[in-house]
This record gives structure tokens, C-alpha cells and sequence, in this order.
């Protein structure tokens, strides 16, 4: 598509939303990467400039947009129900549809795109990595605010934007499979990593299997709880909103407190080739802890709450799957930059399990001590 014919579709999704006032403009914004992102301004007919988020979604990763917007909806609207009735700010507190003029969620352009909107909530900043650890900790807080504002909602009733996302047994089976088939003649050079995987195969079971037995309940879960889907308030500096819900859909409490810990709580960059670098920062894994158990505010399980390490442990050791699982497919779900890229993340995910290893009595103590 050219540059022309996209500026096009934008027109196009902007005419069909219901903005209110005049046009004024339209710029990329963000640092996404799965969905194109644009900042839109109207005025309004007192002058007020409005903002709003425009993004075109990307139907090829969600393969199911009108389920992923149903699931968005009902989950915000249950939100702003919420924060009313705590006197929140329900138009700062959760994420808000802009609807079409037809009344849909999202609007379809004519080459089959689909673009949805959102309210702008502005004085607020998001952080790509952890810089600061109050930002960390109010990051934990916004997470565990989360879980408690939705342990009421039915988690059954969500559509699996991506099937089995979390479904750790069935990524060890793929992750198998990919060994068998070794597409690219990969697999000699990663014996130790292939042999790590393996040596943990009942351990990748046990979350599932508690789930199934009725010991971990089942969840409204966000699934990208990175730092960088929390919202700052820019003069108080408390976590405000939770935001990018694509992958809102039912799942585990303990695997997205597991994905901020593996993510953040890492002393190295997610692709670090020197992998004496990596190891769990526990005191980074306290402070989030402390304010994710906060945030809950007593919404969990006694067995969730005693869950906590292996929900970090088993995210960080699906994660290094996947990256092993995409190198010998060749590369081609992840993004790469380099050579070998996927296999660095990799590792040091692997790396990064050794070091919980090492640390599981400190990794529990800890969790008990905010239970």
C-alpha cells in the first residue's frame, strides 16, 4: 500500500468514528509494534482542543478483532462501573471506546482493515524499562488493582484472543515438535538449551494441572504486563490506568505477575549476550511483589499467593522456549535483529530461571512474608 493510499484509510477511519468537533490533525504515536498508532485532535465548538488514540489493528496476529473488541468492551465498562463506585475518575482509570456513528466498537475500512479508538488520557507517561523503582512498584500496584477490580468478573465468559497464549504444556509440545522436525539443522548447536527444556518437563505442567483441579482459580488476566502498559500520572507519580487490553482474556493471576517479575526484576536486557549479567534482582522482586499483593488487596488465594515464584519461574522458562522454538523454525514469529537473535533471548531467559533456581527459598520467604 502506498503512502498515499494509507493516509487514505486513516481519513476514512477518522470520518466513520464519532469524534466530536473539527479535525484538526494526525501524527504517529508510541513505540508499539503490533498495531499502527495515531494521536488525533479535534476542536470542540468552546475551543477545548480533544484527544484521542486511532489505531488500525493488526488482524493478522488477532485473528479474531470483533471477539478481542467484544472482550475490551465488557471489560472496560465493568471497570468504569467500579472506579464510579470508588469515586474514581473513570475517564483516567480504565481505557474508554470511542464507538463509530453506527454504534460498533470498531469500524472496518474498504480494503477490510480494522480501526478502533480511544479517549486520550493525557498528563500521564509510560516507561519502556524499569528506570526508577517506584515506577516498578506503582506498576505492581496498577497489576494487583487490576486483579481485584475484575475477581468478581465471570473470567469464562472472555474469548482466547490467542489461543492457549499461556497454555504451557501445549508450548512444550510445539517446542518438541520443533526439535523433531529441526527445519534448518539448528538443533545440534543447542543441545543444552534442548536438554534445560527437557529436564523441566513436569514442572511445565504444574500450573495447568492446578487449574484443572480446581487449586488456582481461573482469572481475568491482562497477559503483557510489561512496565510499559501502565500509565504515570505525571504530578503524582501513582500508576493510573492499566492499558493495551488486546490480550485481556481468562487465565492465571500468577503468570502475569511471573511476566512483570521475568521482564523486569531481570539485571540484564531481555536479548543480553553476556549472560553474566543476568540474574533476579530480589530486591526489584520485593518491591513488586509488595505492591502487586497491595494492589490485590486480598483478592487472591491462599495457593495463588504461595504460587507467586513459579508463576515467575514458568513465565520465564516458557518464554525462553518460544524464543528456542522460533530459532529452529527459522525466525519467524519474533522479530530479529541479528543473527542468532532469538537464540540470545533465549538464553538468557534460561539463564535468568538458573539464577530462581538459586534463589527459590529467598523467592518464597519473600512472597510469604506479603501474604
Amino acid at each position: 500500500m502506498t503512502r498515499e493510499e494509507y493516509c487514505s484509510r486513516i481519513q476514512e477511519a477518522i470520518q466513520a468514528i464519532g469524534f466530536q468537533g473539527e479535525f484538526l490533525d494526525y501524527s504517529r504515536y508510541g513505540s508499539g509494534h503490533i498495531n499502527d498508532t495515531f494521536l488525533i485532535r479535534f476542536k470542540e465548538s468552546d475551543g477545548h482542543i480533544e484527544k484521542y488514540i486511532l489505531q488500525r489493528m493488526n488482524h493478522e496476529i488477532f485473528k479474531k478483532p470483533e471477539e478481542l473488541m467484544k472482550n475490551i468492551c465488557n471489560v472496560t465498562s465493568f471497570l468504569r462501573d467500579k472506579i464510579e463506585k470508588n469515586s474514581g475518575d473513570v475517564k483516567r482509570e480504565t481505557m474508554n471506546v470511542v464507538y463509530t456513528k453506527d454504534g460498533s466498537p470498531y469500524f472496518r475500512d474498504s480494503i477490510g482493515s480494522y480501526w478502533r479508538a480511544y479517549l486520550f488520557i493525557g498528563d500521564a507517561v509510560s516507561f519502556d524499562r524499569v528506570e526508577n523503582v517506584k515506577d516498578f512498584y506503582e506498576s505492581a500496584v496498577s497489576f494487583g488493582h487490576f486483579q481485584n477490580l475484575l475477581a468478581d468478573y465471570d473470567a469464562g465468559s472472555l474469548y482466547e484472543t490467542i489461543p492457549d497464549f499461556h497454555n504451557t504444556p501445549v508450548r512444550f509440545e510445539t517446542f518438541k515438535t520443533a526439535v523433531a522436525a529441526d527445519l534448518l539443522g539448528r538443533a545440534a548447536e543447542v543441545q543444552t538449551e534442548i536438554h534445560f527444556l527437557l529436564e523441566r518437563a513436569e514442572e511445565m505442567k504444574v500450573c495447568m494441572d492446578l487449574l484443572k483441579a480446581g487449586e488456582l482459580p481461573l482469572r481475568v488476566t491482562h497477559n503483557d504486563t510489561k512496565l510499559n502498559n501502565i500509565l504515570i500520572d505525571n504530578s503524582t507519580g501513582k500508576g493510573i490506568c492499566v492499558i493495551d487490553l488486546d490480550t485481556v482474556m481468562p487465565g492465571l493471576s500468577i503468570f502475569d505477575y511471573g511476566d512483570s517479575i521475568r521482564f523486569g526484576a531481570n539485571t540484564a536486557a531481555e536479548d543480553e549476550t553476556d549472560l553474566s549479567k543476568v540474574s533476579l534482582d530480589l530486591n526489584l522482586f520485593e518491591i513488586y511483589t509488595k505492591g502487586f499483593l497491595e494492589g490485590c488487596n486480598g483478592s487472591l488465594t491462599e495457593k495463588e499467593v504461595e504460587m507467586l515464584p513459579m508463576g515467575a519461574k514458568l513465565m520465564t522458562l516458557e518464554c525462553g522456549m518460544r524464543f528456542l522454538t522460533d530459532y529452529l523454525q527459522g525466525d519467524t514469529y519474533f522479530r530479529i535483529h541479528r543473527e542468532g537473535h532469538n537464540l540470545d533471548r533465549c538464553r538468557t531467559q534460561l539463564k535468568l530461571v538458573e539464577d530462581m533456581e538459586q534463589k527459590w527459598n529467598e523467592m518464597s520467604r519473600i512472597t510469604g512474608k506479603y501474604r
